[in-house]
């Protein structure tokens, strides 16, 4: 069977966005956390994906990545997500420990296709 597939761009109605949490030390960027605001047409309210969580090497295991990741919650709810999606690799269970003392709970699986 053969169906009938139409790309439909849609130029309104599209309310995404992306923050970004920086940590400063003076002028010197030392980490950084980004919550992607996404909308869809499944629910009234968007959802937030948290994403490039990174710490300087020399600033880590103080409580910075732990300060970042609990920003992106608070402006989550902020912003009324419905949900809050976090992604790790397979082989990094010390991070997927990291967000399970946050409330993160292991839901599914991320299927992923690199095109570059």
């Amino acid at each position: 069977m053969s169906y009938d597939i139409q790309y439909m761009i849609q130029k309104k109605n599209i309310k995404s966005k992306a923050i970004k949490l920086e940590a400063k030390e003076g002028r010197k960027i030392v980490g950084r956390a980004f919550l992607y605001l996404i909308k869809n047409d499944l629910h009234k309210e968007r959802y937030g994906l948290l994403e490039d969580v990174f710490v300087e090497e020399a600033y880590r295991k103080n409580g910075l990545g732990a300060q970042l990741v609990e920003g992106i919650i608070k402006e989550a709810r902020r912003q009324k997500c419905y949900k809050l999606l976090a992604t790790s690799r397979m082989e990094r269970s010390n991070i997927h420990k990291y967000y399970e003392k946050f409330g993160f709970k292991k839901h599914g699986f991320e299927f992923r296709m690199e095109l570059k």
